[in-house]
C-alpha cells in the first residue's frame, strides 16, 4: 500500500510544481555524469563497446544511488518519485508555444518549440510548429509519464530512476549521426526496449482518455492500429497515431534536422488542417492518459499483491 501511496504523492507533486528551472533536478546530475564519462570511454578502441559500458554504468549507478537515498526516508523517496515525472513541465512548455502563437509572435514560438524538438525551427510555419508541439506531447506521454509509472509500479523509485537514466542517455547520445551512431547504439536500443510495453499500453489508454475529453475514441483506436509502425522508432508512432486519430488531424511528414530534409511518413488522416487548439486538445489527452495510467497501475498492483501475498 505504501508503494502506491508514495507514487501517488510524487505524481500529484509533479502536477502541482513541475520542474522549476533552478531546481537541482536528478536528470541534470545524470546528464553531467554522462558528459564526464563520455570522454574517457571514447578512448576505448571500439565505440560500440564504450557505449555499452556507458549505458551499464549510468543506469546501474542511478538505480543504486536512488536505492540508497530512498531507504533514508519515505519523504525523500516521494521527492525522488516526483522528479521522475514530466507531466506539468511538458504542459507548461507546450503552453508557452501556444501563448506565442496566440499572440501572433511566430519568432518567439519558433524559439519555444526549439526547446522541445531537435528539428530545425528557424523557418517553421505556424502549422509546422503546431504539428511539432502535438507530436512532442504525444511521444512524451510515453517517455515522461506512462513509462515512468510502469517502472515505478514494478520496482519503486530505484527502477523508475534507472529508466529515467536510460531515457536521458538516449536523448544525449542516442543519435544516428557520425558522432554517435556507434557510441550511442546501446543507449538507443535500451530505450527502445524499455518503452516497448509502455508505448503499447499508452496506445490503449489514449482512446479512453479521448472519450473522457469528448474526442473521437473510435478513430483513435483505428489510427493507432493502422499507423503504429509509421515511425523510425519502434515505439513513437503508437502514441502519435492515437492522438492524431483522437483529434482528427495529420501528424508526421517531411521535416528538417541539422540542415537535412528528412522524409517521414504521415500519421493520421488529413480530415482538416491543424490549428492552435490542437495543442490544448493534446495537453488534455495527456493529463487524462496520465490519470488513467496511474489508476491502472494502482489497480494491477493491488490485484497482484492480493493474490501473491
Amino acid at each position: 500500500m505504501f508503494h502506491q501511496i508514495n507514487i501517488l504523492f510524487g505524481f500529484v507533486l509533479d502536477l502541482i510544481f513541475g520542474d522549476p528551472y533552478t531546481f537541482p533536478h536528478p536528470v541534470r546530475f545524470i546528464g553531467k555524469y554522462i558528459e564526464i564519462l563520455e570522454e574517457p570511454l571514447r578512448k576505448i578502441s571500439s565505440l560500440k563497446i564504450a557505449g555499452i559500458l556507458l549505458t551499464v554504468i549510468v543506469v546501474i549507478t542511478a538505480y543504486f544511488v536512488t536505492l540508497y537515498f530512498s531507504a533514508i526516508s519515505i519523504v525523500l523517496e516521494i521527492f525522488i518519485i516526483y522528479t521522475i515525472f514530466s507531466t506539468r513541465t511538458l504542459s507548461n512548455e507546450a503552453m508557452n508555444v501556444y501563448s506565442c502563437l496566440k499572440s501572433g509572435d511566430l519568432n518567439s514560438a519558433r524559439i519555444q518549440i526549439s526547446y522541445l524538438v531537435s528539428r530545425d525551427t528557424d523557418c517553421m510555419k505556424e502549422e509546422d510548429i503546431i504539428r511539432a508541439t502535438v507530436e512532442t506531447i504525444s511521444e512524451n506521454i510515453v517517455d515522461g509519464i506512462i513509462s515512468p509509472l510502469f517502472y515505478l509500479f514494478i520496482g519503486g523509485a530505484p527502477l523508475g530512476m534507472a529508466y529515467k537514466a536510460a531515457s536521458t542517455l538516449d536523448s544525449m547520445v542516442g543519435y544516428k549521426n557520425e558522432t554517435y551512431i556507434d557510441f550511442g547504439w546501446a543507449s538507443a536500443r535500451l530505450d527502445d526496449v524499455l518503452n516497448f510495453i509502455p508505448a503499447r499500453i499508452t496506445a490503449v489508454l489514449i482512446p479512453f482518455a479521448a472519450l473522457f475529453c469528448g474526442y473521437d475514441a473510435k478513430n483513435s483506436f483505428r489510427i493507432a492500429l493502422r499507423d503504429r509502425h509509421k515511425h523510425s522508432s519502434p515505439n513513437s508512432a503508437y502514441s502519435e497515431a492515437a492522438v492524431a486519430g483522437a483529434i482528427g488531424c495529420q501528424l508526421g511528414g517531411p521535416a528538417s534536422y541539422f540542415g537535412q530534409r528528412v522524409i517521414k511518413p504521415y500519421i493520421g488522416d488529413r480530415i482538416r488542417e491543424v490549428n492552435r487548439g490542437d495543442i490544448i486538445r493534446t495537453i488534455r489527452i495527456m493529463y487524462f492518459t496520465s490519470f488513467l495510467g496511474l489508476v491502472l497501475g494502482c489497480f494491477v498492483l493491488y490485484i497482484v499483491k492480493m493474490f501473491f501475498t
